[in-house]
Order: structure tokens, then sequence, then C-alpha cells
């Protein structure tokens, strides 16, 4: 418990929330990186998702190779990028390293959730002379968004806890705090830069459920 309560009065001390190395400061840099990475992810992911899942053909594939980013930790492939001409341009290591964990939960459920619409449903959109084009927008992507919320969710969730490891290539975030701590031998200090990053996640997970329990309005509205 004596660590707990040297956590409490860590982190309601009001000299750590200011200046550079403050939280509030270390906050904004994990918020950025986390947005900066899930950006990245979605626009990599979804497109490719999409488009196969609309085609049907070479989802399970691509499902499959994306998958193996999960098999790999992203400590190691953050390693690796540090020893390459990448790990040059300064934050650029760990945002490769997180986006390619962030892509396979994204890929994954968008392609999921787009192979799982109503196949009569499209006939008949199909039926009706819509396009490919007028199917995927105004009936598969509509139908399919819980699911793919869902993996944006999951992959928002994962890359705040994750983006920790930014501390470790020199970048910022709440991961500073933690290797301070370390670094000084302050374990009331770790323990409160990580029920930080706990918190944090928990904000986000929070604030994507409640986007999920709209997401059906939305599709309803796009229908």
């Amino acid at each position: 418990m004596n660590t707990l309560t040297d956590a409490w009065h860590w982190l309601t001390d009001s000299a750590h929330w200011s200046g550079d190395d403050g939280i509030w400061h270390r906050l904004a840099q994990h918020l950025v990186l986390t947005v900066v990475c899930l950006v990245i992810s979605c626009l990599i992911a979804l497109p490719i998702a999409l488009v196969l899942g609309h085609l049907g053909k070479g989802g399970a594939l691509a499902v499959n190779i994306s998958n193996i980013g999960r098999a790999v930790p992203t400590f190691a492939v953050l390693v690796l990028l540090l020893l390459t001409p990448i790990g040059k341009w300064g934050e650029g290591p760990t945002v490769v390293a997180l986006v390619l964990f962030a892509v396979p939960p994204l890929l994954t459920n968008a392609y999921v959730g787009m192979r799982e619409v109503d196949r009569d449903v499209v006939r008949a959109a199909r039926g009706m002379g819509m396009t490919g084009r007028q199917m995927l927008f105004r009936v598969e992507l509509p139908l399919s968004l819980p699911l793919l919320m869902n993996g944006v969710r999951i992959a928002a969730v994962q890359l705040v806890a994750t983006a920790t490891i930014a501390a470790l290539a020199g970048g910022g975030g709440l991961g500073r705090i933690i290797t301070a701590g370390f670094n000084l031998a302050n374990t009331a200090q770790v323990v409160a830069g990580a029920v930080l990053v706990a918190v944090f996640a928990l904000l986000v997970e929070g604030v994507f459920e409640v986007a999920e329990r709209l997401a059906p309005r939305w599709a309803g509205r796009a229908r």
C-alpha cells in the first residue's frame, strides 16, 4: 500500500503536471503519437479491407499476412528499425512499428464485417441496378460499420498501451514518465506512469464504445 500511496502523492503534486517533462505535456505527446499512428493505419488497412471484402477475393490471404505482425513483438520491430536508415527520422521508427502493430485488427475486422453483410441484401441492391461503388458505400459499408468501428477501437486502445515504447527510442509520451522513474529508481513514479497509461486507455475505450453504439444510427441514416 505504501507504493500506491506514494504514487498517489506523486500524481497529486502540481509540480509534476507542468513543464516539458510534466504530465500534461507528455499526455499531449502520447495523444498525438496515437492519433497519427491510428490515422496512418486506417488509411492503409481500411481501403484494402473494404475493396477485398467487396470483391470477395484475396481477403483471407491479406488477413493472414497482416496477422503475422501480431506474432512479431513491436519492441523487436522498433529495435530493428533503429538500426536502419529509418532510425534517423526521429519518431519514424516508432510510428512505423506502431502502424504495423495496428494494421491487423483494422484489416481483419473491416474485412470480416464486409463479408458478413447479408448476401441477399447485396443481391437485391445489384438487382436494383446499383453500381459496385454504390453498393460499397450505400449498402455494404453502412452495414459493416459496427464491426469496422470495433476494429478501430481495438487498434486505438492497443496503440495507447504500446506507444509507451516511444520513450525507449528517445521519443515522448507517457512512457517517458515510466522510464524516468526506472532511471531514478523511483517506484512511485513508475506506478504513477503506468496508472496514467491505463486511465488514458480506458478513456479511449469509452470514447469508442460510444462511437460503436452510435454506428448503427449512422448506418441507418446512410441507408
